[in-house]
């Protein structure tokens, strides 16, 4: 997970591939690229599964619980509150040069909930926006969750999308802070899609709407 070391317009991106990943192993490379990319350095976005955990946002920071029923509990610094990653999970981490693009972090919020509603609609699935509560909600729940970081201009973490995986851990936790807020995911509400598909579909999406017309696809499998 390095940065790349080719130059790129600003309308290029690279879209990566990883399967199962242990969260502070991502965490640190988002890091370390977002620290080590220059000007020329093209976005990337990183598509990829964890194995269970917690993830508690700066909300949270201070924190000393380090599991919730045997799950690691990992703090970080995005945005929001405390949500639960893993298997059957697609996370996006999308790490963007919003400076360079001149976008703001409200605008790529919104490209980023957008691509998730234009993909549950390709399913006959209705998503919504909620105000204050970032992330997209269905008549049945929330089935994706988002946080971000910007640092000097440039974003990572991303987005998770539920889409066939054990919810039970989510019931340990008041999702993104909001007590009794249900979650659902993609194969309760009918739609039975690989990881990998899935994967290819929010990609597409999200190059779509991050306005990416350069695009290049590194896609090894789940």
């Amino acid at each position: 997970m390095r940065a790349a070391r080719h130059t790129a317009p600003a309308d290029s991106v690279t879209l990566r591939s990883f399967g199962r990943v242990d969260y502070a192993a991502a965490f640190r490379a988002m890091q370390d690229f977002t620290a080590a990319r220059t000007a020329q350095t093209p976005d990337e976005i990183w598509l990829l599964e964890h194995p269970p955990v917690f993830t508690m946002g700066l909300k949270g920071r201070g924190g000393t619980r380090t599991h919730i029923d045997g799950i690691p509990l990992a703090y970080t610094d995005r945005g929001g509150d405390i949500t639960y990653h893993g298997p059957g999970q697609l996370v996006a981490y999308v790490l963007m040069d919003l400076q360079r693009r001149g976008w703001g972090p409200k605008r790529l919020v919104t490209a980023l909930e957008q691509a998730v509603i234009d993909l549950l609609a390709d399913h006959g699935i209705r998503g919504e926006r909620r105000v204050g509560a970032p992330g997209i909600y269905t008549t049945q729940g929330k089935i994706a969750s988002l946080g971000l970081r910007v640092k000097q201009g440039r974003s990572y973490h991303g987005l998770a999308l539920n889409i066939d995986m054990d919810l039970t851990p989510f019931s340990r936790i008041d999702p993104c802070g909001y007590p009794g807020q249900p979650v659902t995911q993609l194969a309760d509400l009918g739609v039975r899609a690989d990881l990998a598909v899935i994967g290819r579909e929010l990609a597409g999406k999200l190059a779509a709407g991050l306005g990416y017309t350069d695009r290049h696809a590194e896609f090894n499998g789940f």
